[in-house]
């Protein structure tokens, strides 16, 4: 639901923006470039933190502390790492 709510507002900033750099204020870039952030940041911030498997990692995977239910799913997720890259996995339990 965040997720939507930042989205939404990412559009209105990069419309918003648009309309105000069309009638040349100058305030209008500053406003796309907030709504392209929002919008992007959302978008990777999904792709990059969220694969989730139900396979255990191989060798080189530590188990952190970190727990928590899935919104999509209903299940319970543990989140691995990798020291030397802080790369992170997350498993179903």
């Amino acid at each position: 639901m965040l997720r939507t709510l930042v989205i939404a507002f990412g559009v209105l900033c990069l419309a918003g923006g648009a309309i105000a750099a069309l009638a040349g204020a100058g305030g209008g870039w500053g406003a796309i470039a907030l709504g392209a952030l929002l919008i992007l940041g959302t978008v990777y911030e999904r792709v990059r933190y969220k694969p989730l498997t139900s396979a255990r990692p191989g060798p080189g995977w530590e188990r952190t502390s970190e727990r928590f239910v899935d919104e999509q799913t209903g299940k319970t997720v543990t989140v691995y790492v990798r020291p030397e890259t802080g790369e992170r996995q997350y498993v179903e339990d």
